[in-house]
């Protein structure tokens, strides 16, 4: 004969294996990353900041560096998986975050620019001693990428872009302006279960795996700590960034030998929310904007990954992996 499980016994057992939810400071406090973090210190726009970086150096050096730049709802311990096989291969490997992000300094107030942020990342590199470094940028750190080269010509040796963002002109497209106010309010809301919902839709084509709960946790972490509003208002601030500063009208302008990675099942298109639906379901569609930019890009080469999304150094990072040192060996 079964016997019933009181609900209060149920309930009590259910919270008690439930994972406590995380809750980080403004600067990314508590949450370790797979490898020690320096910090740069500059002045910009009349504020002392710093950016907070990794730095990990090969034992058999092969005398190039490559430069991982994270996405707006990622950080740089995101490339975790990315780091140690680079290493291995003798690159010595930095991991940013920008100003505004992660572990790097919060702003009250700052003119968000691609152009300033690629100038913060020269000013790093430049004191790191690296000399014509590989910009390996991922979402948002590829649309940074893309402006770094065209403002610092000559000065990298090559670009790889996984699934950038920027690929099409949202406002141009008909997706309607909204305010840094209106992108706080919105900000303000985020939780653990907006952004796992957001990051299932958009980036993994509906199919979830546990391991991309720890990076949930990461950005949730933030809004759920003591530095909530300054974190959200930063990020209402790059949000207003990304939505203004397309970079698609100056793919022809690359002269930089370019390989782009794109996720095929990727559907990110920043204001989607708020486009009419016949707009919003043509939107973010990857596997035309990846072929349109390698076509625009001059010489630019395509590596397409048919069942991966936003971030496939995330999904499957050994072929990721294989797929990107590959390329730097063309």
């Amino acid at each position: 004969m079964k016997r019933s499980v009181p609900l209060a016994l149920m309930l009590a057992c259910a919270a008690a294996s439930a994972a406590p939810a995380a809750s980080y400071g403004p600067r990314l406090e508590g949450f370790d990353y797979p490898h020690p973090v320096q910090r740069f210190a500059f002045d910009s726009q009349r504020q002392a900041l710093e950016m907070a970086y990794i730095d990990v150096r090969p034992e058999r050096p092969n005398g190039r560096t490559v430069v991982l730049l994270h996405g707006k709802n990622f950080c740089a311990a995101t490339w975790e998986g990315t780091i140690e096989p680079l290493r291995r291969a003798g690159y010595r490997v930095l991991a940013l975050d920008q100003v505004g992000f992660c572990k790097s300094s919060k702003l009250q107030a700052y003119q968000f620019s691609f152009g300033q942020l690629a100038a913060n990342t020269h000013a790093l590199l430049q004191q790191a001693g690296v000399d014509k470094p590989i910009l390996v940028g991922h979402s948002m750190g590829a649309m940074l990428a893309m402006h770094y080269a065209l403002q610092y010509p000559g000065e990298l040796e090559r670009l790889v872009l996984v699934n950038p963002i920027g690929l099409e002109d949202w406002k141009a497209e008909g997706v309607p302006w909204r305010s840094i106010d209106a992108w706080y309010a919105r900000e303000l809301k985020t939780t653990a279960d907006s952004i796992k919902q957001y990051q299932l839709n958009a980036y993994y084509g509906g199919h979830w795996k546990p391991e991309y709960d720890r990076w949930v946790q990461m950005q949730a972490g933030l809004y759920a700590g003591p530095g909530h509003e300054v974190v959200a208002w930063n990020q209402a601030l790059t949000s207003d960034m990304v939505f203004n500063q397309p970079v698609v009208q100056d793919l022809p302008r690359l002269r930089v030998p370019t390989t782009l990675f794109i996720g095929q099942r990727d559907r990110t298109a920043i204001g989607k929310d708020l486009a009419p639906p016949p707009l919003a379901a043509r939107l973010g569609d990857y596997p035309q904007l990846g072929k349109r930019a390698a076509k625009a890009i001059p010489d630019a080469q395509l590596v397409e990954f048919d069942d991966l999304g936003h971030s496939p150094q995330v999904e499957a990072p050994e072929r990721f992996n294989k797929a990107l040192l590959e390329a730097l060996a063309r």
